[in-house]
């Protein structure tokens, strides 16, 4: 296989882009190797800069559901860009993926588009903030939620510890509202609550993990997160970004039945366009 062109093109990315990459999960040093540099995609395969073919088996990391480069997903994004590409202004589009949404996603009675799953899941922990006057939330081992500072935060020793910075430039004082608890314990969860009792604004999580591997919640366990919620005046909040119009057409809170007061969504509502969405109750 050639991938002299992904080589070159390697090293004189690392000249202009740190370490080479937009990403850190495409620099490719946990697996070893070179990153490919990919030229095309078309349906399950995707095609280097040195013509090798490869069979796609992580679909841009969730969004290209229907694949790469689908028709109907080709032909929607030249007829917008036909129009123009960015206005400012409200368009009959918006609202009608907004209605969509509503339609489809159990928990959503009011949306909220953005441009990625990061701005979703930092804008729903600021929402939770300003409607329940608290600062502090409470997020799970291993799930992943976006680059937002709040969110790259490493647990302590227990779940009564505050979180430590996971990346260098997150502050202390950012890292102290958030709160760590280990998925599928609702003990710890209690355990959190009782120690900041009448603090904790949200609690987030990916009903269906992936970054940390595929992880089931146990039986009773996200119903169990929504009594707690609701009993503590806690805004919850399903980060759908990637159980989202996947596991089910309203995501993973359709197929457990259990309803969130907030939901983060991605790229995967625009066809993998930079897009995303949060939205919820009413209130």
């Amino acid at each position: 296989m050639k991938i002299s062109n992904s080589k070159e093109l390697f090293a004189k990315a690392q000249n202009f882009i740190p370490g080479g990459v937009n990403s850190p999960v495409r620099a490719f040093r946990s697996v070893g190797g070179e990153p490919l540099f990919i030229k095309k995609a078309e349906g399950a395969y995707l095609y280097d800069e040195d013509g090798n073919q490869f069979i796609e088996l992580i679909n841009s990391w969730g969004p290209m559901l229907l694949g790469h480069n689908h028709p109907k997903v080709k032909a929607a994004v030249i007829a917008a860009m036909e129009d123009g590409t960015s206005f400012g202004a409200p368009t009959a589009r918006e609202v009608e993926i907004a209605e969509l949404i509503v339609s489809m996603v159990p928990s959503i009675e009011k949306v909220r588009m953005v441009n990625s799953g990061t701005e979703a899941t930092m804008s729903a922990i600021r929402v939770a903030r300003g409607f329940t006057g608290r600062d502090k939330f409470i997020k799970m081992e291993g799930h992943y939620h976006g680059h937002g500072d709040s969110f790259l935060i490493a647990a302590g020793s227990g779940a009564m510890t505050m979180g430590d910075p996971d990346s260098p430039g997150v502050t202390k004082g950012t890292a102290k509202d958030t709160l760590i608890a280990p998925y599928n314990n609702l003990e710890a969860i209690e355990e959190l609550i009782k120690a900041n009792q009448g603090e904790i604004a949200a609690l987030i999580l990916e009903p269906v993990p992936g970054n940390m591997g595929l992880c089931l919640p146990k039986e009773g366990y996200l119903q169990g997160l929504r009594d707690i919620c609701t009993r503590e005046g806690i805004v919850l909040i399903f980060d759908e970004v990637m159980t989202g119009f996947r596991l089910a057409k309203g995501g993973a809170q359709e197929v457990y039945g259990v309803t969130p007061d907030m939901t983060t969504l991605g790229k995967i509502i625009g066809g993998g366009m930079p897009v995303g969405a949060y939205g919820g109750k009413r209130e």
